[in-house]
């Protein structure tokens, strides 16, 4: 096994080396492992209660990939460019809510919950959504607290890519809607099961980037 202040150096290059790709070279194409090692690193990636409250959707269509790129300003200039494109969507309330299907099945079924503690998780569920943070008032506030699951997926993924070599771009980049009545056009939502909430390109860069700054150590850490 590797000394550990020697996996530490290894870990920060890849950190210095990331940064927002926007031009991906279209002749280097990612090797199908070493993406599904990436994806893999998403779905291992933690959530709150342990939702899982996401679905990464890899667009290798060309058809599709031409379509988002017209319709998202972020993707023009990644598409059709990157190797692989990926439309990371959040699940909506109807799965989300305490006392969904989703969830039910989630819990008996993926997690094995026994019954006793699962009906006393989903107690505890209930009251976070409606005490602690609010989230059932509307059908915003449960979709947003899911979308800030998938970036810890997303965030996972690029970090995991970074250090095998592979460049990334996350992209808000998009009208919502617009997006959203694409996707849905494309049967990709599930009836409302799904909304948009990121999007990430990955491939090789095209030219190396400008240095990395960030503000200082100390004005970002605060001991307290």
């Amino acid at each position: 096994m590797r000394d550990k202040e020697t996996l530490k150096v290894e870990i920060l290059e890849a950190f210095q080396s990331r940064h927002a790709t926007k031009e991906f070279n279209p002749e280097k194409k990612i090797p199908e492992d070493d993406f599904r090692f990436i994806l893999e690193t998403g779905r291992l990636s933690p959530s709150s209660f342990g939702f899982e409250p996401w679905r990464f959707l890899v667009v290798q269509s060309p058809e599709l990939r031409e379509k988002i790129k017209n319709t998202a300003w972020g993707a023009s200039g990644k598409l059709p460019e990157a190797s692989h494109f990926v439309v990371i969507l959040a699940r909506t309330k109807l799965d989300t809510k305490y006392d969904s299907d989703y969830l039910q099945d989630h819990f008996e079924n993926v997690k094995k919950l026994p019954e006793e503690f699962k009906a006393k998780y989903l107690e505890r569920i209930e009251e976070f959504q409606k005490s602690d943070f609010s989230l059932l008032e509307g059908e915003r506030p449960l979709l947003d607290w899911a979308s800030k699951q998938t970036y810890i997926a997303l965030a996972n993924m690029m970090t995991a890519a970074a250090q095998i070599g592979i460049d990334s771009c996350p992209i808000e980049g998009f009208n919502i809607k617009k997006m959203e009545n694409l996707l849905a056009e494309e049967g990709l939502l599930e009836d409302g099961h799904f909304q948009i909430s990121v999007m990430c390109a990955f491939g090789y860069r095209a030219k190396e980037p400008n240095p990395k700054t960030r503000r200082p150590f100390d004005d970002i850490v605060k001991w307290v």
